[in-house]
């Protein structure tokens, strides 16, 4: 089940990098590098820190195709895509936790420390996004929106403790999606937002 998440999360981060280098008025080679990035980057830098290599996708050529296709697929779709925002939303929700789980996963079986373990799905599940706004010139949504990395946090503590305590592997994937799915759902339905720090000078003075 979760490779086929997957699957869809990484179509879903793709169109949604293409988005974003359509905001920033990029040729053709743009809109794919960007959505390549935003689909695999995450997953990337994981397994180059954790000494993961291969690493993953050059040994799934059809993650290439799929996320540069997904990519450009938008460009001829874009017109559209304001009627899909929800669902859109909902995909993105499904590719945190599912990236999420995935990292951990690959950490746990290179016998990493549980913090880096945590470490590694958060890695999984947010850098992509980080490396498509850095790319494109603004400040990462995960750091200004609603709760993200914070449901990333929580969906990988929630997998590894049902995974200590012994909890069936199918059981913990069901129990830590859902968990995830319906945190971050909330945190769009309410706005939920961590405190933000505004720093100005100026007031001091």
């Amino acid at each position: 089940m979760l490779t086929y998440i997957y699957m869809i999360a990484i179509t879903a981060e793709g169109m949604s990098g293409a988005l974003a280098a359509g905001r920033r008025n990029m040729d053709i080679f743009g809109v794919g590098v960007i959505a390549f990035t935003t689909a695999l980057g995450g997953g990337t830098i994981r397994d180059i820190l954790l000494g993961n290599f291969p690493v993953t996708w050059t040994q799934h050529p059809i993650y290439i195709y799929l996320t540069v296709s997904a990519g450009l697929l938008t460009v001829v779709i874009a017109r559209f895509m304001h009627h899909l925002r929800k669902l859109f939303l909902l995909l993105d929700a499904m590719g945190l936790v599912a990236f999420t789980i995935i990292g951990c996963s690959v950490a746990l079986r290179l016998e990493y420390n549980l913090v880096v373990v945590i470490m590694a799905g958060m890695i999984t599940g947010i850098f992509g996004g980080i490396l498509r706004d850095v790319l494109c010139q603004r400040v990462p949504i995960v750091f200004r929106e609603e709760l993200y990395a914070s449901v990333s946090f929580l969906v990988a503590v929630l997998y590894l403790a049902l995974d200590s305590l012994g909890v069936h592997q199918d059981i913990n994937l069901a129990a830590s999606f859902a968990f995830g799915l319906t945190m971050r759902i909330a945190a769009l339905y309410w706005g939920l937002k961590l405190p933000t720090f505004s720093y100005d000078p100026g007031r001091w003075h």
